[in-house]
């Protein structure tokens, strides 16, 4: 309560952004400057907006009256990967920030620059805010641990860390959630894997069903947790459609394939060598299955990093290496019958983050939002991306957590029903029961 003068004012560390603009950029991008900006701006409404009760009912004739409190769950721990170094720290802080809560960021030990660079701009902020309101930023609010696997392993065992959201693969995430499970009352905020599918219907709009869902397989080299993986196509188009597909593969300039510095680079590296044979594995695995590859080699092989050209790859059916999520720049292409089969195959996947379908059909698009196992579902409108003032997460093994949007401030506070008795004269019981006891109660009076 000594910090609420803080608290309620914290709409101010939002000009951070506009004041260090410059430091941010250094390895993160315009982009994710961004997302920090109307993330911070939205967790600011919500918590303007966020009562102290949600609930609050009387019932004169027994005289209770009933309250749903929230109250700071304290010590948040916040864990991201390399892929989005810096907006998932601001979804989860941003909010968590506002609810009163302190935290400790573990980001990728892949990025750790993007990391101390921000660490440094929540410092000149909490000054600049000190400067100008007088309120003082609490010691600890917004805390950072540099190191690997093992760093994050102490802090998900750490049982005075109340909430750990975490951002990463599925493996981490169910290593996590083991962890957590030890001590009742801990949870965790999981934001996991996504091996994301396009439906393509005899009626969607061209070009910019096409237009969109390679942009979802191709941009950030297929490092999005909601990169589209999956693309089915209605068997009555998809051959008329494919050879535009091939098309758009192998007819890209390799000029925009490169280093993230340069202007007109739309297509960066992947993150390391791992990754690349990663995606060259899944490759050959695709070929074993009946694939027939449109792209995937590797390019820039004079330069310091792992360039590759996306991928298309026209599959027979949804095979074993369809089904194995690859973060990297591959979609497999395959057909569909039918709207119950599309669902079918979108839904066949153990992951559950973003799916799309691209339709003029009113009743099929509501068919597919009202049956699709996703997390997020878009109609006309790829994979890719998301909505901040919308829930973001997945259902199924991508973990269930939700960041941003929604009430998923809820996630980042305790909460409590609180009876008052407002006629404390005598004992008043549920159903008319009468509960009598020997006592002197004029004796009792005080």
């Amino acid at each position: 309560k000594s910090n609420a003068g803080f608290f309620d004012g914290v709409g101010g560390l939002a000009q951070w952004a506009q004041t260090v603009l410059w430091l941010i950029l250094i390895g993160i991008g315009i982009g994710i400057v961004m997302t920090i900006v109307f993330n911070i701006g939205y967790a600011v409404v919500t918590g303007e907006k966020k009562p102290d009760f949600r609930r609050d009912e009387r019932d004169s004739l027994i005289g209770l009256r009933g309250m749903q409190a929230t109250m700071i769950v304290l010590i948040v721990g916040i864990i991201s990967a390399f892929n989005f170094p810096v907006a998932v720290w601001m979804w989860n802080l941003a909010l968590s920030v506002v609810c009163g809560n302190t935290n400790i960021w573990k980001p990728s030990e892949k990025t750790l620059i993007s990391a101390v660079a921000c660490d440094a701009l929540w410092h000149i902020a909490a000054k600049r805010f000190q400067e100008e309101t007088g309120i003082a930023v609490p010691v600890g609010v917004s805390q950072i641990i540099l190191g690997g696997r093992d760093i994050g392993q102490v802090l998900v065992a750490d049982k005075r860390v109340a909430l750990i959201s975490a951002t990463g693969s599925c493996a981490m995430g169910e290593k996590v959630q083991a962890e957590i499970a030890k001590t009742l009352g801990r949870t965790c905020l999981l934001e996991l894997g996504g091996n994301n599918a396009v439906v393509l219907t005899p009626s969607a709009p061209m070009p910019l069903a096409i237009e969109s869902t390679l942009f979802g397989a191709m941009g950030t080299a297929g490092q999005r947790c909601t990169t589209t993986r999956r693309l089915f196509i209605h068997e009555n188009i998809i051959e008329k459609l494919w050879p535009h597909i091939e098309k758009a593969y192998d007819g890209l300039d390799n000029a925009l394939i490169g280093d993230p510095y340069h202007p007109k680079t739309l297509i960066g590296p992947l993150i390391d060598e791992v990754s690349f044979n990663h995606m060259q594995a899944a490759l050959k695995q695709a070929a074993k299955e009946g694939g027939k590859i449109v792209g995937g080699q590797r390019v820039h092989e004079d330069k310091k990093g792992f360039y590759v050209r996306p991928a298309a790859i026209r599959m027979p059916s949804q095979t074993a290496v369809v089904m194995e999520e690859v973060f990297a720049p591959i979609v497999y292409v395959m057909p569909y019958k039918n709207i119950e089969h599309a669902i079918q195959l979108n839904n066949a996947v153990t992951q559950g983050l973003s799916a799309a379908i691209f339709t003029r059909d009113l009743e099929e698009a509501e068919y597919f939002l009202s049956n699709a196992d996703n997390g997020i579902v878009n109609v006309n409108n790829g994979t890719s991306g998301a909505e901040i003032g919308g829930a973001f997460g997945g259902n199924k093994s991508t973990g269930g957590g939700r960041e941003s949007g929604s009430d998923s401030w809820k996630q980042y506070m305790n909460r409590s029903t609180n009876r008052v008795n407002t006629k404390p004269a005598g004992l008043t019981l549920a159903q008319g029961v009468e509960f009598p006891l020997p006592l002197d109660r004029s004796a009792l009076s005080l």
